[in-house]
């Protein structure tokens, strides 16, 4: 087997969703690349002075301009008749590119380049305290949205970063899970064929955020999508032409208990509406994807 993209030595976190997504993204991808990196976990647990766990091209410039660095150089390969069989990747958690980054992102898409943009998403702020992100979903515990006598946790649902790239007209548009690694790498190696800008939005648990033993990080993001709280769609051209769909629908409980953030829910009598809310949510993605599966 040949080495990783993304070397051994980092200091993430033991049962890192997100270190595990980039790592098979990466792979996927090839060494002919050129990464550009928010601020956030992923760029600090890899590139830590003097050292990089990037086998490739790496670039961290600041908090909320990864797009503008990575159209930059999309559009200097175009100009020097370079960009042929290299890919240029703006890639991030979900603070620096749901929220803080999000403008230049949606400048880049607007103009065109052709640039895979890739949301690690572990749902928060991981690498400076845990605060509510776009990206946080109802009902989850941060340093931000605490529960307590006036609050439930956060109290609002989580940003759609699938459609609002398909709203921006984007050719090629995928969410993907770290749980799911042939699904994940197939669709990287989709988009990076595909002319224009792509967006991957990767589902990457958290154990120490979300507050589960490091052992369950598949387990977790396994059930994130058999719940239907994380919907994993293909969506070309503006339709849908690919979703994970399953057979039964598993209640939203089984994916919330084993989380801390989430424990707020159970403890006394329980908030049942909020429970409801939750599922709710996941019955819609049900029926907008067509998730549940007849036979």
């Amino acid at each position: 087997m040949p080495e990783s993209l993304l070397a051994p030595g980092h200091t993430a976190c033991l049962g890192c969703g997100e270190l595990l997504g980039a790592r098979l993204a990466v792979d996927a991808v090839g060494p002919n690349c050129i990464i550009v990196n928010a601020t956030g976990c992923l760029e600090v647990c890899t590139s830590k002075w003097p050292q990089s766990a990037w086998r490739v091209p790496w670039i961290h410039s600041l908090f909320d301009n990864t797009a503008a660095v990575a159209a930059g150089i999309e559009a200097a390969l175009r100009a020097q008749g370079k960009k042929e069989g290299i890919t240029v990747i703006a890639q991030g958690g979900d603070g620096g590119m749901a929220d803080i980054g999000f403008g230049p992102i949606s400048g880049m898409w607007e103009r065109g380049h052709h640039v895979l943009t890739m949301i690690f998403d572990n749902e928060a702020y991981m690498n400076t305290g845990i605060q509510r992100s776009g990206l946080t979903p109802v009902g989850a515990r941060t340093s931000t949205s605490p529960p307590g006598k006036f609050s439930l946790g956060n109290p609002r649902p989580k940003k759609d970063m699938v459609q609002i790239a398909v709203a921006h007209g984007l050719p090629y548009v995928a969410s993907a899970s770290s749980a799911y690694a042939r699904d994940l790498q197939s669709k990287v190696k989709k988009a990076i064929a595909v002319q224009g800008p792509t967006l991957l939005h990767v589902h990457t648990p958290c154990p120490l955020g979300w507050g589960y033993s490091a052992a369950e990080t598949i387990t977790i993001g396994e059930l994130a999508v058999k719940t239907a709280l994380f919907p994993v769609v293909e969506i070309e051209n503006g339709k849908v032409t690919k979703v994970m769909s399953f057979r039964q629908k598993t209640p939203v409980e089984e994916y919330l208990k084993p989380q801390v953030r989430f424990r707020h829910l159970f403890s006394g009598d329980g908030d049942p509406a909020q429970i409801a809310r939750i599922q709710a949510i996941a019955d819609e993605n049900i029926a907008r994807y067509g998730l549940l599966r007849e036979s």
